[in-house]
C-alpha cells in the first residue's frame, strides 16, 4: 500500500485525504499550525491520522507522494527535504485530476479569476449541462468527487495551484490578465510569475481551446518566451479579433469559426470595464463548451456576483456602499475605482504587498474625495496620495471607518471599500474583512446621515 502525506489540513487538505483513503492509500495528515475540531472529528470518522502543531519528518519523508496546501511555499523545510529526496510534491487539483472523467474549463489571472469562474459555472448550469465548481473557490474538487463526477468542471486555479501540476489538462484554459502580485513567492520577479501563470497550458493538447486576454502586455510577453500548443481565442476590446470575444461598447460579440452570440451590454448584471472582459472570457468559454447564444441571454442577466467582489452592501439616503475586500492589489482596486462615476470615499489599507500607487494616483485624484486609511502602518498610502487627496484618515477599527464614509457622504456619493492590500494586519482574510464591513455598514441608521 503507498503512502501519502498531506500538508495542510484545510478545505483541499482534508478533501485529498478522503479521497486517497478512499482510493486504497495509507494516509498521513500534519499541520503545523492548529486543526478545526470538525476536521478532526472527520479524519477520525474516516479513522486517518493527524498529527497538529508539527510536522513529523520521518513519517512524511517516508511517503510515495505528498499533497500539499497551495499556501505552502516550495521553500518551506519540510518541502525542500522532500523535493530533495525525490517525492513528489503535487497540489489537490492535481491529485482530483486522476480520479475524475470530466471535461476541466481552468481559470487563472491576478485578477478577474473568481467572478469569470462563477460566471462560466453559471452560464453552463443555467443551460442545463452537467456542470461542477472546484478550486480556489467552493467546495474541495478531491471532497467533491467522492459523491461523484460531472461531465464539465468549472476550476478556479491560482499560480499556488498551477506550481503543483504535473499532468492537470484542461480542455479549455482562460488567463484573464496578469499583473505584479506575490512576487515575494516568485522571487520578486515578473518573469518567474508569468512562467507559473502559463504552467496551466503546458500539458494541453493542440485540440484544447485557450482564452487570452488581447490586451494584456504580460500575457503577450509570457507568449514571446512560451509556445503554446492549444487553439487560441482572443478576448478584447477589438472589433478586428475574428475567432474570440471583442465588446464594441454596446454588445458583446462571441464567435469561433462555425458558432456565435451576440449579448447587450444591458444584458449584464455586472458593472464596470474589467467585468466586461471577464464576461467576455466566461461566455468564450460557455460557446465553446456548447452553450448556445439564446441560452446565455437570460443567464448573463440572472448572475449574482461571489460576496467581496464589488458587493453592493446597502444604499443609505442616496450613498451606496460597496464591499470590494477581494481587492488586495492595486490592480484590482484600479478596476473598482475606474468602475465608478461617482464621487469615492474610499476604505484602503493593510499589509502592502510591495505595492506601487502610482498606477491608480490619476484615477485617485478624479475620484476620491477622502481616503481612509484602515491598517496598522499607513505611511505609505498617505505618502502616495498626501498630495492627490486632500481628506486623508487614518483607523483601526472599521466600524469608525464606515461611520466616516457615512457622515462625509452625501446623496449620490459612494462609500468603497477596496483595500488593495491584504488584509492579515487587523482582519482573519479578506472574506472576514468583508464581512465586517457589511455588520458595519448593516448597523448604519439612515436618520444620522447629516
Amino acid at each position: 500500500m503507498k503512502q501519502i502525506a498531506i500538508l495542510g489540513a484545510g478545505e483541499s487538505g482534508l478533501g485529498a485525504a478522503l479521497l486517497a483513503k478512499r482510493n486504497g492509500f495509507a494516509v498521513w495528515v500534519s499541520d503545523s499550525g492548529k486543526i478545526s475540531d470538525s476536521r478532526k472529528e472527520k479524519l477520525r470518522e474516516e479513522e486517518i491520522p493527524f498529527e497538529e502543531g508539527l510536522h513529523t519528518e520521518s513519517i512524511i519523508l517516508d511517503s510515495d507522494l505528498i499533497i500539499k496546501s497551495p499556501g505552502i511555499p516550495d521553500t518551506a523545510s519540510i518541502v525542500e527535504k522532500a523535493l530533495e529526496e525525490g517525492i513528489s510534491v503535487i497540489d489537490e487539483l492535481e491529485f482530483a485530476f486522476r480520479y475524475s472523467a470530466g471535461k476541466v474549463i481552468a481559470i487563472t489571472g491576478t485578477n478577474g479569476k473568481t467572478t469569470t469562474t462563477l460566471l462560466t459555472y453559471h452560464l453552463l448550469k443555467s443551460a442545463g449541462l452537467d456542470v461542477g465548481l472546484a478550486g480556489n473557490v467552493g467546495k474541495s474538487w478531491a471532497a467533491q468527487l467522492l459523491e461523484g463526477d460531472h461531465h464539465w468542471w468549472v476550476i478556479e486555479c491560482s499560480s499556488f495551484q498551477i506550481d503543483g501540476f504535473f499532468f492537470f489538462k484542461p480542455a479549455i484554459a482562460i488567463l484573464t490578465n496578469i499583473t505584479p502580485d506575490h512576487l515575494d513567492r516568485y522571487d520578486y520577479k515578473i518573469e518567474n510569475y508569468i512562467e507559473s501563470k502559463f504552467g496551466l497550458f503546458k500539458n494541453m493538447e493542440p485540440l484544447a481551446q485557450a482564452i487570452l486576454n488581447e490586451q494584456d502586455p504580460l500575457t503577450q510577453e509570457g507568449l514571446n518566451k512560451i509556445k503554446l500548443r492549444p487553439e487560441i481565442y482572443w478576448i478584447g476590446n477589438n472589433s478586428k479579433i475574428d475567432k474570440g470575444a471583442f465588446s464594441d461598447g454596446n454588445s458583446l460579440h462571441i464567435k469561433t469559426s462555425d458558432q456565435h452570440a451576440t449579448i447587450s451590454i444591458d444584458k449584464l448584471s455586472l458593472k464596470g470595464d474589467h467585468n466586461i472582459m471577464n464576461a467576455l472570457c466566461a461566455g468564450m468559454a460557455a460557446l465553446l463548451a456548447g452553450v448556445k447564444e439564446e441560452q446565455m441571454l437570460d443567464a448573463f442577466e440572472s448572475f449574482k456576483n461571489a460576496p467581496h467582489r464589488m458587493e453592493l452592501i446597502k444604499e443609505i439616503n442616496g450613498v451606496s456602499f460597496i464591499n470590494d475586500s477581494k481587492g488586495t492589489n492595486v490592480e484590482a482596486t484600479a478596476y473598482a475605482l475606474d468602475a465608478f462615476k461617482n464621487p469615492l470615499i474610499w476604505i484602503a489599507g493593510g499589509v502592502d504587498k510591495g505595492n506601487d500607487y502610482s498606477s491608480v494616483l490619476d484615477l485617485v485624484e478624479e475620484k476620491v474625495k477622502c481616503l481612509i486609511c484602515l491598517g496598522k502602518d499607513n505611511s505609505k498610502l498617505k505618502k502616495a496620495f498626501g498630495n492627490s487627496v486632500r481628506d486623508i484618515r487614518e483607523t483601526q477599527s472599521i466600524k469608525e471607518a464606515v461611520a466616516w464614509g457615512q457622515l462625509l457622504a452625501v446623496p449620490g456619493d459612494v462609500v468603497l471599500l477596496s483595500p488593495a492590500c491584504a488584509s492579515f494586519d487587523l482582519f482573519k482574510n479578506y472574506e472576514d474583512r468583508g464581512d465586517q464591513f457589511r455588520v458595519a455598514v448593516n448597523e448604519l441608521k439612515p436618520e444620522t446621515i447629516a
